[in-house]
């Protein structure tokens, strides 16, 4: 019997997702790319993701997704008292991407709001300091949603990363709870000797007008093999500091949502680290990697399929740009 005293007290009472409308098979790519058919399914493990329209808006795709959380549990906007958005791209430099959410949504204007960004890992940070803020009773009730238009930044000429990514947002709201919730552990640990294996250089001050840039500087870049070599040496022992600290086996772990980085990363969790078919939620064969949408995405899959309510631990893991680890042990 896990010791309830050790929980940070944290309660998910809602969830939903939102997806552009244009669905893109792995078929289409074959043909935009110039391959054999069935080329970019084998190579990239997806048979198809959702890319939004050059002129959709991230704000909205966001909204939308807080939306459908909303409803699914019939929650008033009103009860919302604070907004995080938990994003790797911004809607744009400033003001930050929550107040443009809170513009689109049905939430009330005045309720505080900010961003919180670790890349691909950013949901993980802010649930974490979401049951910080609880526990202050300063607010009541949280919506973090994350929401990333990564077809934008895609560069087609580099055939490993153009396969892989696709859009959406995905939304939870949070409350403090009874107690019998919450966070067992958390961890975040980044290594800046990864920093250039995957990176976009513009949209901050390193590279702009007036320090210097180029077009390929607003593109998505990645090394792909070394990142994945980095981030797989790594990641064994990662997962046994992370359960140690909740003091638990992976196999206690009723149900794992991993990050959907990439059909190697998935097949590296079943292979080396031993989650199971059953402990896994996939969703990579029909969303892609979709960035810090990825992990609420998957979070919201494993909702309404039954493997988190009423389930004793659920993982939540990742690995993000940075190089940054994270995971947390979370009692549904």
């Amino acid at each position: 019997m896990l010791n309830s005293t050790s929980l940070v007290p944290l309660k998910i009472v809602a969830s939903g997702v939102a997806l552009p409308s244009q669905q893109v098979l792995s078929t289409e790519l074959d043909k935009r790319l110039n391959k054999s058919n069935g080329y970019v399914e084998k190579r990239s493990g997806i048979r198809w993701r959702y890319h939004a329209s050059n002129t959709d808006s991230q704000a909205e795709l966001a909204a939308a997704a807080i939306q459908d959380a909303l409803i699914r549990q019939n929650i008033a906007p009103s009860s919302i008292d604070a907004l995080i958005c938990a994003s790797a791209i911004p809607v744009q430099a400033l003001p930050c991407s929550a107040a443009h959410i809170l513009s689109c949504s049905s939430l009330l204007s005045g309720i505080a709001c900010f961003d919180i960004n670790a890349s691909c890992v950013s949901y993980l940070s802010a649930l974490q300091v979401s049951a910080g803020l609880l526990a202050t009773n300063q607010y009541q009730r949280i919506a973090i949603v994350s929401a990333d238009i990564a077809s934008r930044g895609i560069d087609w000429e580099h055939e490993e990363s153009s396969l892989i990514f696709g859009d959406g947002a995905a939304c939870t709201i949070v409350e403090r709870g009874d107690g019998h919730s919450g966070i067992l552990s958390f961890r975040l640990e980044t290594y800046p000797e990864g920093l250039d294996l995957c990176e976009i250089r513009a949209g901050g001050t390193r590279c702009n007008p007036r320090s210097g840039m180029q077009e390929s500087d607003f593109l998505f870049h990645m090394k792909g093999k070394p990142l994945f070599k980095m981030a797989s040496a790594m990641v064994e022992d990662f997962m046994q500091r992370i359960l140690s600290e909740a003091g638990v086996s992976l196999s206690q772990i009723d149900t794992v949502v991993p990050h959907q980085a990439s059909h190697l990363s998935l097949e590296h969790m079943r292979k080396r680290l031993g989650v199971t078919p059953a402990q896994l939620v996939d969703i990579y064969a029909t969303r892609g990697n979709q960035v810090a949408a990825s992990i609420p995405s998957a979070l919201h899959e494993a909702i309404i399929t039954d493997r988190f309510y009423g389930k004793s631990l659920v993982m939540l893991v990742g690995t993000a740009a940075g190089l940054a680890l994270s995971a947390m042990v979370i009692v549904p």
